[in-house]
């Protein structure tokens, strides 16, 4: 992996010959969340893959469109995170797992304060999950659900037998994702990133919290019809982000957007 675009916090790891893979530890620095954050407030980033023709799945899933090198740097922001925020189709579909301590992440994470693996918080209105899964029995750390003040009492209450932390971020079923930031933030998960779905992630830009997306272009074409990385209801303005850092393998482009006020 080599950077085509040579900003700051990438070339503080280091002149990187061409070809030669990233390590954990080089992806890490390229990616690290703000040093300093002001107290009460959070950092919001998404991770998506799109392919050329701005397909953000292929048959319901990501992995089709991705490769190695993006797993590397979708663990690697994993490994930085204090909590992964994902909605509940993202969850069913790609299959989600509690997150895993990783040794590479292990001192990092310690110097930051963090726990040994980042949370998992469920953003669902309906609490349409299945509780006897790994995610909600095996965790690390006990997973999240985000939902709505007026969920289904039963489903809410099945979440907390199955060990799951109940946040409650709206009114009605609505989940308020401007609120979920919030309420996150308050428990004191700072760092936090979003793996979508492209519904979810639509709700964030829509409501303008999303500091940062990194997005890997997959050199890829599906045609179809599938969904595009973000969807759901179109702001009124197109908030404009700036290009942070752009890496590429194999002719898949890594790049990292940044709010420009952020």
């Amino acid at each position: 992996m080599r950077s085509l675009f040579p900003v700051t916090d990438l070339t503080t790891t280091g002149a990187a010959a061409p070809d030669r893979e990233w390590s954990l530890d080089e992806l890490a620095e390229a990616y690290a969340y703000p040093a300093a954050l002001p107290p009460g407030t959070s950092w919001l980033r998404a991770n998506m893959v799109s392919t050329l023709d701005g397909a953000a799945q292929h048959d319901g899933r990501s992995q089709p469109i991705s490769c190695a090198a993006d797993m590397r740097i979708f663990g690697t922001l994993r490994g930085l995170a204090d909590v992964v925020i994902a909605g509940a189709e993202t969850v069913r579909q790609e299959g989600y797992r509690p997150a895993r301590a990783r040794e590479a992440f292990a001192a990092r994470r310690a110097a930051a304060g963090q726990g040994a693996a980042p949370a998992v918080a469920v953003v669902t209105g309906s609490l349409d999950l299945d509780f006897a899964l790994p995610l909600f029995t095996e965790p690390l750390v006990p997973t999240l659900v985000v939902t709505g003040a007026g969920a289904p009492a039963d489903r809410i209450e099945a979440a907390r037998k199955a060990g799951a932390e109940v946040v409650i971020a709206g009114d009605g079923t609505r989940v308020d994702p401007a609120r979920v930031v919030r309420e996150l933030t308050a428990r004191g998960l700072r760092r936090q990133l979003t793996e979508g779905g492209p519904r979810l992630l639509g709700q964030f830009v829509a409501a303008g919290v999303l500091d940062e997306l990194c997005l890997t272009l997959s050199p890829m074409l599906t045609a179809g019809d599938a969904q595009r990385i973000a969807g759901g209801p179109r702001v009124a303005v197109p908030e404009r982000f700036f290009l942070a850092s752009l890496l590429e393998e194999a002719g898949f482009l890594f790049s990292r957007y940044r709010r420009t006020d952020s």
